[in-house]
């Protein structure tokens, strides 16, 4: 008689696109950390998204030309120090892994950096030839928070008290996401937060630079409830009849 001993379900069970999304940040936090303060801070910038790069400083400043294409997508990397790096994990933690489990790895980067470019774009827009750089995955993230609310509120015959299996839930349409109330609660309560933001210049340090970027949370946030649809492979949970 052969016995096998059950599988051990990991302590947390995160999606690999995330756990190599939030490795990669921390990396870089660990690499900026260990540098000499100047030449950290030559590479933040070279990686940073800095409005006044498209109104002729781009010679200027660390990254020149190159960075001015590049850091639509290096700046996601970055971050202004281990806190803010902290809360964009622990964001993405909540957001991205229910998202990761509904596309593939490669389907999650493809849209996260999607979201963030949008999201560098709003900032670049609304902070047109401005100096102070923008560093961080928050647009990215609330792409993917943006995602997750066209189904974490959809879940359907679930127990109470347990979690429902967000891989298998249909994904709402935009129409059905917009008209549900407990969503747009929640948006109601992001947006003025956001708007808080803006309003108080609220930040994870001190100093103008700091600043938290948030009219590029709202740009990826748009751009992830827009565009969810194009990268979802949800499929319908196996019938537990046929398991049998």
């Amino acid at each position: 008689m052969e016995l096998r001993m059950p599988a051990r379900e990991p302590i947390l069970n995160v999606p690999r696109a995330v756990t190599l999304s939030a490795g990669a940040m921390i990396a870089m936090q660990l690499v900026l950390s260990v540098l000499p303060l100047q030449t950290g801070l030559t590479v933040l910038l070279s990686l940073a998204m800095i409005p006044a790069r498209y109104t002729g400083a781009a010679p200027e400043l660390p990254g020149g030309y190159i960075s001015a294409v590049t850091s639509f997508v290096t700046y996601m990397v970055v971050h202004g120090g281990w806190l803010h790096l902290t809360v964009n994990v622990l964001w993405m933690l909540a957001f991205g892994t229910a998202v990761a489990r509904r596309v593939s790895t490669a389907g999650f980067f493809q849209f996260s950096i999607l979201c963030g470019i949008a999201g560098a774009l709003t900032h670049l827009v609304l902070h047109w030839g401005e100096v102070s750089p923008m560093v961080g995955a928050s647009a990215a993230i609330s792409g993917q928070m943006a995602a997750a609310l066209r189904f974490i509120f959809f879940a359907r015959g679930t127990p109470r008290g347990q979690i429902p299996d967000f891989a298998h839930v249909p994904l709402a349409s935009l129409s059905e996401t917009v008209r549900d109330g407990r969503v747009m609660g929640f948006i109601v309560f992001w947006l003025v937060l956001n708007a808080y933001f803006g309003l108080t210049g609220a930040s994870f340090g001190t100093g103008p630079e700091s600043e938290i970027a948030w009219e590029a949370h709202v740009g990826g946030f748009v751009c992830g409830l827009l565009i969810f649809g194009y990268f979802d492979a949800v499929r319908p949970a196996p019938d537990a009849s046929q398991l049998r």
